[in-house]
């Protein structure tokens, strides 16, 4: 009798030691996993890139783990900022729209300060890339982009951020950071097994890009490595070499077509007060003046050119005369290579996946959509040129109830905007029925904003290595998952011990 009470004195002992050790290894647990992502919360980097392109500035402030700025598709867009006024190779021209300008990035910088912790400011890096908008500034007018990138530079020093660099990327540089933008969103360029080692997808394929912008169009994708020229910039990424061919067309960009295209309706009118455009729906009818047609490098003035001439453009809206007009804007019969897409330009034939973006994504959108939504459903090559066709060739006022969501400044170009799309990418770079449904126009990845920024500040800063570095063990969620699951094995070992004691001692 003494010793059956002896016994269970010692299985209750038991028992409630064992109920101690789980109750602490499940309170271990739960403080590692919080103060795990408490530490994540507290550990995020920032940086910032402002894009300033011919049309405007948008000021984009990203963010990521310090921890794993090593790692493919951490970095996230935490906002985005429109620079209210003009495109920054419009400044010093007209004092109020300079005012007006810098007043739009004070705006823009007060409100990436405030997302920023204070203590985050200074080492916060911050850039500025300027696109085609400069491009042409450059070549119209030398002395006042450097007045303008100076100004810029000045104020930009001037904030308490880490400022790296404001300067004017070369074509095939936008092109190149827009493919590393697309293919570092996707985790095209590697990915992290459960025990943190770091490998090249399985499939290791990339994803074309082509971007549209207001003065120049982009194009890039991988090729085979053999592949040799001007267009071809060999880079290695997270150890693994890339041939990306990428090309800049500069005065392609939506905005100068536009005015190329007014150009050659112009060229062809015998009437200046009355000129008929194909491209515009039936019932437009703008006063344009030449200056917004001819001040630029991009198209060519005309004898007795007055800037103060205005012009009379009527619609149309006739589909296949818009189509022939366009098409006369490129030149496909110069080739002095096996293959060409447009102008003589060399480039081999386009295949797999591809993303369009920037302005592919608005004007696609406008056309396939009769609501403002980021995504836009896919469609057929026959599809796409059906609905070109009964855009173009629908009567504005029917138009604009059908897409009241668009405004009139922008829905008015979207017949030309569609047949110059159409043309850009079927007769330029050779998509056919085949191909046409691996083109996939996307606005955001991840809700990251698709276009050159992020691949510049990738680049920039060293955050994409040539060579992979492994990161030490247990520094990410993988550990908290370890210990979670140690811990609940723990937990329930020590359920079925006591389940056992129970049975034995009683």
């Amino acid at each position: 009798m003494a010793s059956t009470r002896k016994v269970g004195y010692k299985c209750r002992i038991a028992t409630v030691l064992l109920i101690l050790l789980g109750s602490i290894a499940g309170l271990i647990a739960v403080a590692v996993i919080q103060g795990h992502w408490r530490s994540k919360e507290y550990s995020l980097e920032y940086g910032i890139v402002i894009d300033s392109g011919s049309s405007r500035s948008n000021i984009y402030l990203y963010e990521w783990p310090g921890e794993k700025e090593n790692e493919t598709g951490v970095v996230t867009e935490k906002l985005n900022c429109k620079v209210s006024g003009v495109a920054i190779s419009e400044l010093k021209n007209d004092p109020k729209k300079d005012a007006q300008t810098w007043k739009g990035f004070r705006d823009c910088m007060k409100t990436v300060s405030e997302a920023i912790p204070a203590k985050k400011h200074k080492t916060t890096p911050l850039f500025l890339g300027a696109t085609a908008g400069m491009r042409l500034l450059q070549e119209k007018d030398m002395q006042r982009a450097n007045e303008v990138l100076d100004s810029l530079k000045e104020y930009l020093q001037s904030l308490p951020f880490d400022f790296q660099n404001a300067s004017i990327i070369t074509g095939q540089e936008e092109g190149l950071y827009g493919w590393i933008t697309v293919n570092y969103l996707m985790d095209n360029f590697i990915e992290k097994t459960l025990w943190n080692t770091y490998i090249r997808p399985q499939s290791s394929k990339t994803v074309g890009s082509m971007d549209l912008g207001g003065a120049s169009t982009q194009i890039a994708f991988a090729v085979n490595e053999d592949l040799t020229g001007d267009d071809y910039l060999h880079v290695k990424l997270y150890g693994y070499p890339y041939n990306v061919y990428t090309h800049s067309f500069l005065c392609y960009g939506k905005n100068e077509a536009g005015k190329r295209l007014l150009d050659k309706v112009i060229q062809e009118s015998s009437d200046p007060a009355n000129v008929d455009n194909p491209c515009y729906p039936n019932g437009v009818n703008e006063t344009i003046p030449a200056s917004d047609i001819y001040d630029t490098e991009c198209t060519k003035k005309p004898k007795n050119y007055r800037p103060d001439q205005k012009y009379m453009i009527t619609g149309s809206g006739n589909s296949e005369e818009c189509r022939r007009i366009v098409k006369s804007m490129f030149d496909f019969t110069s080739c002095s290579s096996a293959h060409c897409s447009f102008d003589g330009v060399e480039q081999p034939p386009v295949t797999g996946a591809f993303m369009a973006y920037a302005g592919y994504f608005y004007v696609v959108r406008a056309l396939l959509m009769n609501e403002s939504t980021d995504t836009i459903r896919p469609a057929e090559y026959d599809e796409f040129k059906t609905s070109m066709k009964q855009l173009c060739n629908t009567p504005w006022s029917e138009l604009r109830t059908q897409k009241e969501w668009v405004s009139d400044r922008y829905l008015r170009t979207y017949c030309f905007a569609t047949h110059y799309i159409f043309s850009l990418l079927n007769d330029g770079y050779k998509f056919d029925a085949t191909t046409w449904k691996d083109i996939h126009f996307q606005k955001e990845v991840k809700s990251t904003s698709v276009g050159w920024s992020l691949g510049y500040m990738l680049s920039s800063s060293n955050m994409i290595p040539s060579e992979v570095n492994e990161v030490l063990p247990f520094t990410n969620p993988v550990f908290a998952g370890l210990i979670f699951l140690f811990s609940a094995l723990t937990i329930i070992t020590v359920i079925l011990i006591f389940i056992i004691l129970i049975r034995t001692c009683y």
